[in-house]
């Protein structure tokens, strides 16, 4: 079964009364491209963390994100006092020396200065609360597999119905190619006629005929784009890795309906064919999905 390459999946978990956050999201890409935030106590294991994306999604633009959401107490940043009360001093000695009036909002002015605030980065991540974490990353990803999957269905849906359709039209074209040799056959007959001073050998008028037929026979395209759609849902049902050999496949399909349609010379046929590319253009386009 196919997958899609759009994902998502979150997961949220508590370790000692904070909230760590887990969240991935994925769409369409070429190749495997990971873009991540983390939290700085889990930056030491970004390596270890894109590893586990790249093996299990394979394929896809990723956004990961992991955080924490602490207390207002613990998350709270502190104050410095001994450093305002040194920004305090200088500025208040610049002002005597320079007769620079002192700023109005003492409070403000001081809170402004650098390294005066400063959140406290001391925590040490422990093997157990890696451990958390990393079933949690595991966790989010197996959630935004099961959505792939999910959407991987609708996306096999789609295609078989599309691939369906096409079979239909492909049949529908027969009664016209039928009728389309004899209308041709008649049509120079008639134009012959109507020179009477032209003479002509029947025998090799019907020899020009043939080969003038057999350059119009569609009969190896129709064989070709059968066996076409026969072999994209085949591909579907071998795995989720399938993407990039649809879109080949579809590649040559659209070959076949094109040349069908060039040789056609009829209206009627050539309207099938129209329909058959509308089909087939709905297919490419969500075909870049798949993974």
């Amino acid at each position: 079964m196919i997958q899609s390459m759009t994902g998502y999946g979150k997961v949220s978990v508590i370790f000692n009364e904070k909230k760590i956050n887990v969240e991935i999201k994925s769409l369409n890409s070429k190749a495997m491209d990971i873009s991540t935030r983390i939290s700085s106590i889990y930056r030491e294991k970004e390596i270890e963390i894109r590893k586990i994306i790249s093996d299990k999604l394979e394929r896809g633009k990723v956004d990961f994100n992991l955080w924490v959401d602490k207390g207002d107490a613990s998350n709270a940043a502190s104050i410095n006092a001994e450093l305002v009360s040194d920004y305090y001093k200088q500025i208040s000695s610049i002002s005597t020396k320079y007769g620079i009036p002192e700023p109005d909002d003492w409070f403000s002015c001081l809170l402004r200065m650098p390294d005066v605030t400063a959140k406290t980065e001391d925590e040490e991540l422990s093997d157990e609360e890696w451990s958390v974490v990393r079933n949690a990353v595991n966790e989010a990803i197996d959630k935004l597999v099961d959505f792939r999957k999910q959407e991987g269905a609708a996306l096999q849906k789609k295609f078989t119905e599309k691939i369906d359709n096409i079979r239909q039209l492909l049949a529908s074209i027969e009664p016209y190619e039928r009728s389309r040799v004899e209308k041709i056959k008649e049509r120079i007959i008639e134009s012959l006629k109507s020179l009477p001073e032209v003479i002509y050998d029947s025998n090799r008028l019907e020899q020009e005929l043939i080969y003038y037929i057999e350059k119009l026979d569609i009969s190896e395209e129709k064989q070709r784009l059968t066996n076409h759609l026969s072999y994209f849902m085949q591909t579907m049902e071998e795995g989720h890795s399938q993407g990039k050999k649809l879109g080949f496949i579809a590649q040559e399909m659209g070959r076949e309906i094109n040349t069908t349609g060039s040789k056609s010379n009829n209206a009627e046929m050539q309207n099938i064919v129209v329909m058959m590319k509308d089909e087939l253009e709905q297919i490419k386009e969500q075909v870049l999905n798949v993974m």
